[in-house]
């Protein structure tokens, strides 16, 4: 009965103390993250819908009235991924945040 292999109590509370630390370290750091993969995605989604915007024109001769014009013909969707709804001005064909 000596020679039994296994982990005291106090091994075992040192790996989940540090494990704990590790876990206190790597989380605000994800939600940071996911705060700047949604800007990314939204810029991205800026650029891609000012792009079918100027695909409008070259094919209608004209900017359209609104972005919902785009939309099956041109791009899938017209605002962030987020939800956030984009600006568009339609005289100069201007796409923004």
């Amino acid at each position: 009965m000596k020679n039994e292999k296994g982990f005291t109590l106090v091994e075992m509370l040192v790996v989940l103390m540090i494990i704990s630390i590790l876990l206190l370290i790597a989380i605000p750091n994800m939600s940071r993250n996911n705060e700047v993969a949604a800007d990314k995605g939204c810029e991205a989604t800026v650029k891609l819908v000012q792009a079918q915007v100027y695909s409008y024109k070259f094919e209608k001769k004209s900017y359209p009235d609104n972005l919902s014009k785009l939309y099956p013909d041109f791009v899938d969707r017209y605002e962030c991924p987020d939800g956030s709804s984009l600006n568009y001005n339609k005289e100069s064909g201007q796409v923004s945040k």
